[in-house]
């Protein structure tokens, strides 16, 4: 099964798979929550899976699917390269993250490895998976500080809608800053984007 929102690329990594002996796409959509339903009628034994989706992200339909299904095989094929977006995608429950610009020949091998039940991971992701395991974790407390900042908030602004103080605020962003390895404000908001931490919708 093939979940994408843009219809051309479907059309074309459906011909893709298609020309391959033994192979078969046997649904496709561009809607991740249409995608849940879909797995529960035809049971796919893999799926290919954008991260990017309109209302309900790659990831939430991974997890919406394996809390039903734990056996649900996925691949994720997307644009986003960044650490985070790796380490949540693995995390969820994917057996590999591939590139789509990634040869077809890659695309394919994975397939068939995903859907005999193994695991493979590109060099080029497990290295962008290794940089972001050797980064602390950041609390749930200062995510949310991370995702006002990046918003363009003023640390008033951070404290009025989380109920803290500002001098709470500034607390937060010492520890972000530590945890980032950045010095100030614009750093953490460039960091935070370039890693994925945070996207601007």
């Amino acid at each position: 099964m093939v979940v994408d929102d843009h219809a051309a690329f479907r059309r074309g990594i459906i011909a893709l798979i298609e020309s391959e002996p033994g192979m078969v796409v046997v649904s496709q959509t561009g809607d991740g929550h249409e995608a849940v339903t879909l797995y529960r009628d035809i049971r796919p034994d893999v799926v290919l899976m954008d991260l990017r989706l309109p209302g309900f992200s790659g990831v939430e339909v991974i997890l919406a699917i394996r809390n039903e299904f734990p056996d649900g095989r996925f691949i994720v094929l997307t644009t986003y390269d960044t650490d985070e977006d790796i380490f949540r995608a693995l995390q969820s429950g994917a057996r590999t993250f591939l590139l789509k610009d990634m040869d077809d020949v890659i695309i394919l091998d994975a397939i068939r490895a995903v859907v005999a039940g193994q695991d493979c991971l590109p060099a080029q992701v497990a290295k962008r998976l290794s940089e972001r395991l050797a980064r602390e974790e950041l609390s749930q407390l200062e995510m949310e500080v991370l995702h006002y900042l990046v918003r363009g908030f003023s640390n008033k602004e951070i404290a009025d809608h989380l109920h803290l103080t500002e001098a709470g605020v500034k607390f937060r962003l010492k520890g972000l800053f530590v945890k980032l390895h950045v010095q100030d404000r614009t750093e953490a908001v460039v960091c935070a984007l370039r890693r994925g931490i945070v996207h601007l919708e």
